[in-house]
């Protein structure tokens, strides 16, 4: 794997909540190299050329279409990013794929092919296959001579994807296994070469098999009818009496689960990406379209309604970006000096994903409802148009929602966020239950910024440790809970995230921008931990306790506000002079 740029201290996963970061720690947009800029440029330069004049016929599902692109992109590399050289791949880092990612997130439709290619489809034989499967599928998918496609869920076995019921029964030889079974919601599903199939071996040992088209006893079912990313493939995929080959046993036999989780960290990661490429692109369209709009003898970009939306919008995108390329960071600095060549090269990739799983999860949960904000806003500014066909933000607004559902649903991963923190504290990993309450006067004289995001920090283990002396071990069936603690750890998070990338914008004399955004966003999202901490402490504690942790609450949370209205005004006319996202 080739690394560039500068070289960052390695954390513990979810350290951010105990440990103070400077600007220089974290990766941002901003610390992106020429070589990450060059991959954006090639995916704009296929963007433009070869997939915007096809979109419809993509979006029609038009036989092959979708296929070709596929095939032409692999010609620029675009979908060997991540598969090391010796299989035909470019070897980049983790940066380079999200960057493909994001631009080419114009189109959820498109996106769909090649995520679930390069992504789902390819990693699971990069990460946990033999030598020899390396050898026999990689070269092939980086090429796209076989499109891939990853078959986990099934009718009865959506998020508790162990309860499926696809089995594989060794045959009476022992050179193959017959699986037999049903999976839905297959992504590339009508025109994939290659399955990652998971089954029970003898019904009972969840396992992952590489399942080719050409083994025969494969079927996939019509094309779902879907409310979004109508131009994805998705269909069922039936499986009867398959014969797979024992060498296509991806893993081992009963530990499918561990390949299952760890694919999904990385999806989760790469869908920030995505998102952030579609917010944008709509910010867009609504930045074009509120100058040219007339109503009341004035372009409605001149309302100070509108202008609020679009700055909104902006600020959203900014701190799904900022969490989104930090944690790239902080996965890229554990594989520093990475090689493929290396020994066990696929289990240091696997243990800095794992390390890095609750972020991962922030990423996906944050980055899909900014996106799902942008749009839904988008439509609003389009008025009565922006429900017609004809305009692209009514796609964008159905397009949007799977991806709450996509990479596990964000009810799954807000439960993941504070389970998995919880889980390390447990284990001496994490000093999650700290005691804050002798620490009302800290940070008094500090600047009214790192104040906040300590703060939120503070609210985040004060809820934490107060939760978990109510419940203890039984905490973990407390989901409402459990999900205010996760609100209160992403949005800790995206303060800490926007207030640094914002430091490291104005040192190196960039516009004013990220300064105001900054002093927006961490205000709002200290109103939004306080309602979520609120939920915690009622459900926790009573009496003399719940008053004296609202006291300390109402102290911790507590700001001065700014003039957000004015600041929101200036960062929509920067937007409306440039009609486009921009920093």
């Amino acid at each position: 794997m080739v690394t560039t740029g500068a070289v960052l201290p390695i954390r513990k996963g979810g350290a951010f909540l105990l440990e103070d970061s400077a600007p220089e720690d974290i990766f941002t947009p901003e610390d992106l190299t020429e070589e990450h800029l060059a991959i954006a440029r090639t995916a704009d330069e296929f963007w433009a050329k070869e997939i915007e004049p096809n979109l419809e016929a993509i979006r029609r599902q038009e036989p092959g279409v979708a296929v070709k692109l596929l095939r032409k992109s692999a010609e620029l590399g675009l979908t060997a990013i991540s598969i090391p050289e010796q299989f035909g791949g470019m070897g980049l880092d983790l940066a380079s794929a999200l960057m493909a990612e994001e631009h080419l997130g114009r189109d959820a439709s498109y996106a769909g092919w090649h995520g679930a290619h390069t992504g789902i489809g390819t990693l699971p034989i990069l990460y946990f296959g033999t030598a020899e499967q390396k050898r026999k599928y990689l070269p092939k998918l980086a090429s796209v001579e076989m499109v891939a496609a990853y078959a986990l869920t099934e009718p009865h076995a959506g998020s508790d994807a162990l309860a499926a019921r696809t089995r594989a029964d060794l045959s009476s030889d022992g050179k193959h296994y017959i699986l037999n079974g049903q999976k839905m919601w297959i992504t590339n599903g009508g025109a994939a070469d290659l399955f990652t199939v998971f089954a029970k071996v003898g019904g009972e040992k969840f396992t992952a098999f590489l399942v080719e088209r050409s083994f025969g006893g494969i079927t996939s079912g019509a094309e779902e009818k879907k409310m979004g990313i109508k131009g994805s493939s998705t269909t069922a995929v039936y499986f009867e009496n398959v014969p797979v080959p024992v060498e296509n046993v991806l893993g081992e036999v009963g530990r499918g689960h561990i390949i299952a989780f760890n694919i999904l960290n990385m999806g989760r990661l790469k869908l920030g990406a995505l998102a952030a490429g579609g917010a944008k692109d709509v910010l867009a369209i609504c930045l074009r379209y509120a100058k040219e709009r007339k109503a009341f003898g004035s372009a409605i970009a001149e309302f100070g309604a509108i202008q609020y939306k679009l700055a909104e919008m902006a600020i959203r995108i900014y701190a799904a970006e900022a969490i989104s390329w930090r944690v790239v960071g902080l996965i890229q600095a554990r594989l520093n000096g990475f090689s493929w060549e290396q020994p066990d090269s696929s289990q240091i990739v696997l243990k800095a994903l794992e390390e890095h799983a609750p972020e991962c999860s922030i990423v996906k949960v944050y980055g899909s409802e900014a996106l799902d904000y942008v749009v839904d806003e988008g439509v609003q500014i389009h008025g009565g148009y922006g429900f017609h066909q004809d305009y692209a933000v009514e796609r964008a607004y159905r397009d949007s929602r799977i991806n709450r559902i996509f990479e596990g649903t964000n009810e799954i991963n807000r439960l993941l966020i504070s389970g998995m923190l919880l889980k390390r504290a447990a284990r001496g990993q994490l000093e999650l239950m700290h005691d804050i309450q002798g620490e009302k006067n800290l940070d008094k004289d500090a600047d009214e910024l790192i104040r906040l995001v300590r703060n939120a920090k503070r609210i985040a283990l004060l809820g934490v440790a107060i939760a978990y002396q109510k419940y203890r071990t039984e905490l973990e069936h407390q989901q409402e809970v459990l999900m205010n603690l996760a609100d209160i750890i992403m949005e800790s998070f995206a303060m800490e995230s926007t207030f640094l990338r914002a430091c490291k914008i104005s040192a190196a004399g960039k516009p004013a921008i990220a300064s105001e955004i900054c002093n927006v966003s961490l205000r709002d999202a200290m109103a939004r931990i306080e309602m979520s901490a609120r939920n915690v402490l009622g459900a926790c504690s009573e009496g003399d306790d719940l008053s004296r942790n609202i006291s300390l609450l109402r102290h911790l949370a507590d700001y001065h506000p700014v003039d957000a209205v004015a600041l929101r005004r200036k960062m929509a006319q920067r937007l409306l002079a440039r009609e486009r996202y921009v920093i």
